[in-house]
């Protein structure tokens, strides 16, 4: 690949990572948190995940309940990629677990930042 394609393509990236966190600002956030928050959550019990920018993940597990991991440093394109893997030896996931991003290249995914998790907070919908 050439030295100008590929200055051309990251100037691209930085520019569409920059704008993210504005777009994602413009969207209210529909929780608050309730209770103390835990260390691990059952990986089985996992419906969904919603990445919600660079430090912020929502968890849904099976009982509807939603947990929120805020990581204590930003992770490099999360926000941007809103996808990750992670390797555990047990049955949870937990705050000393690591996440990776996974960055959509060509026909497939790669690996991008390695980030480390939070807390879960559990989260509710506010009475109206």
């Amino acid at each position: 690949m050439a030295v100008s394609t590929l200055i051309r393509l990251l100037s691209a990236f930085a520019v569409i990572a920059l704008a993210q966190p504005a777009i994602a600002k413009d969207k209210p956030d529909p929780y608050v948190a309730k209770g103390e928050p835990v260390d691990c959550i059952n990986i089985r019990s996992i419906r969904s995940s919603r990445v919600r920018d660079d430090r912020t993940i929502d968890f849904e597990v099976s009982n509807r309940k939603i947990y929120r991991n805020t990581l204590p440093n930003s992770c490099p394109n999360l926000g941007f990629e809103k996808r990750f893997s992670y390797r555990t030896s047990i049955s949870q996931l937990c705050s000393v677990d690591i996440i990776t991003v996974l960055w959509n290249v060509g026909p497939g995914l790669q690996p991008g930042a390695s980030c480390g998790l939070g807390k879960f907070q559990p989260m509710e919908k506010p009475a109206k």
